[in-house]
């Protein structure tokens, strides 16, 4: 597959159109972020094919390849590992907070700014973490649900909106809302709502990562709140982190991990039906609710670790 080349019509955008076009897609406006999406789709595209075909080994003979081209054209099972990606390029190049990064220094365009990211040696080191970080990235009892649960898993764990899933899977948005609340309930049941968060470099969860040098145009550090960033016995932390329930979790990865709008995680709390509260309804919770249960978490959890440390 050619290397992508810079298309013309992005190219010679003013600076200022290609940042407001950056801001509203890091705002989730559903038409900047198609216009995103399409933009750097032969990046993703490319970059997919030459780091999927690199490590696929002995996956070509047990499942069906999904790039384009395939490298096989079996009847086996689908191999998702080019489906998942795509999904991971995708969000690691126009998530929100590398989206609102992009400035058009020395005039480069946005398509520029995820060229170069793409093609860093940070990237393919975040996208190995990713592809052999967790050998089983999607449940077997996700998979189970179908095609479109996988897909729409991905695309939850990737905070995209059940609109911009159904366009991706070329799906309605109902049958895509239905999907997602039967992945949300059969997680929550099996205590695994945090599975939809991406990996950070800070793992409440215990589980370890590799920390990589950042270039300059990536610098990606997470924005933590004050009191869990300076806690130093991770091992209390991720005792603690279990103890809570998926749906505190959850309001604190994205609140305070991933530093998501309060909109934004609203937004999915209506869309999932997920309720914080005892007698109120997802889509009547507000803003200063969910702050609330959000240091109301805060000082469980830092319960919780004291109580350790008092056990020791």
């Amino acid at each position: 597959m050619p290397e992508p080349s810079r298309p013309k019509e992005f190219s010679v955008k003013r600076n200022s159109e290609n940042i407001e076009l950056a801001r509203d897609a890091a705002d989730n406006d559903v038409s900047a972020r198609k216009k995103v999406n399409e933009l750097i789709s032969p990046i993703i595209q490319y970059q997919t094919n030459r780091f999927c075909k690199r490590f696929c080994k002995e996956n070509r003979v047990y499942f069906k390849c999904t790039l384009n081209p395939p490298i096989n054209n079996n009847d086996a099972n689908l191999c998702e590992w080019g489906n998942g990606s795509y999904a991971w390029m995708l969000d690691d190049l126009s998530n929100s907070n590398r989206l609102r990064k992009y400035k058009a220094n020395n005039n480069a365009s946005l398509f520029d700014y995820c060229y170069v990211i793409a093609n860093s040696l940070p990237f393919y080191e975040r996208w190995k973490d990713w592809r052999f970080g967790c050998k089983v990235y999607v449940p077997g009892y996700i998979r189970d649900l179908g095609k479109l649960a996988v897909t729409v898993f991905f695309g939850l764990r990737s905070q995209q909106s059940l609109e911009l899933i159904a366009q991706t899977a070329s799906q309605p948005v109902d049958e895509v809302q239905s999907i997602s609340r039967k992945i949300i309930q059969l997680l929550m049941q099996r205590n695994k709502l945090h599975l939809l968060n991406a990996r950070h470099a800070i793992s409440l969860s215990g589980e370890q990562e590799n920390d990589h040098a950042q270039s300059t145009i990536e610098a990606e550090t997470a924005t933590h709140d004050e009191a869990i960033d300076k806690i130093e016995d991770k091992s209390l932390l991720s005792v603690a982190w279990k103890q809570l329930t998926p749906i505190e979790q959850f309001v604190i990865e994205a609140l305070v991990i991933d530093d998501q709008d309060a909109d934004i995680v609203l937004n999915t709390l209506k869309k999932l039906n997920l309720s914080i509260k005892e007698g109120i309804e997802a889509d009547m919770t507000n803003r200063q609710q969910l702050y609330y249960f959000r240091r109301k978490t805060l000082a469980r959890l830092h319960k919780l670790i004291e109580m350790q440390e008092r056990g020791k």
